[in-house]
């Protein structure tokens, strides 16, 4: 069995833009339409050029909890993964918002494993326009990556790409809290 130290060896919580990585695959904070949105969605599909929009139309619509991919393009990513949070009912305790949120790091970590991804870039998912409190969020994603690496996850590296130090702190420290 993989040890919780071994698991935090694997991830990383930086501040950054998430557009800059050089990894395997980004993950992108979509919307169930797939249509271009601010935020993450806006910066990711700006950054790699309109192929992705073409892709992202074609395809169509992503249901909440679930992932697709496409190439990267212009991004220095290979792949993005594209997920649906599902927004945030104001309710904590919300044991099938909870479930949904968690699938959407689950599915795009499958889709990861698929696709041959070793490095991949997680951005806080939810927290913005669907409004999930940004601490629940962080735990409900850490504890969805962790689960996936223990039950055999390929992924060498896990960023958590923040966009505020305080968001970056707050990963830092459950991975830190992890490591033991």
């Amino acid at each position: 069995m993989v040890s919780n130290s071994e698991i935090a060896a694997r991830l990383e919580a930086i501040e950054g833009d998430i557009t800059t990585l050089k990894v395997d695959a980004v993950v992108n904070a979509a919307n169930a339409p797939l249509m271009r949105g601010g935020g993450v969605d806006g910066a990711i599909r700006r950054a790699a050029g309109f192929e992705i929009d073409e892709d992202l139309q074609r395809i169509g619509h992503c249901e909440p909890g679930t992932s697709i991919f496409t190439f990267g393009y212009r991004l220095p990513a290979s792949y993005v993964i594209h997920t649906v949070a599902p927004v945030w009912s104001g309710m904590n305790g919300n044991a099938q918002e909870e479930r949904i949120f968690s699938a959407c790091y689950a599915s795009a970590l499958k889709l990861a494993d698929e696709n041959d991804i070793d490095s991949i870039a997680f951005p806080a998912i939810g927290t913005g326009a669907y409004r999930w409190p940004p601490q629940l969020a962080a735990e409900l994603a850490l504890a969805a990556v962790v689960r996936h690496l223990r039950d055999g996850g390929r992924q060498t590296r896990v960023i958590f790409c923040c966009f505020a130090v305080v968001d970056r702190e707050r990963y830092a420290d459950l991975i830190s809290r992890l490591a033991g």
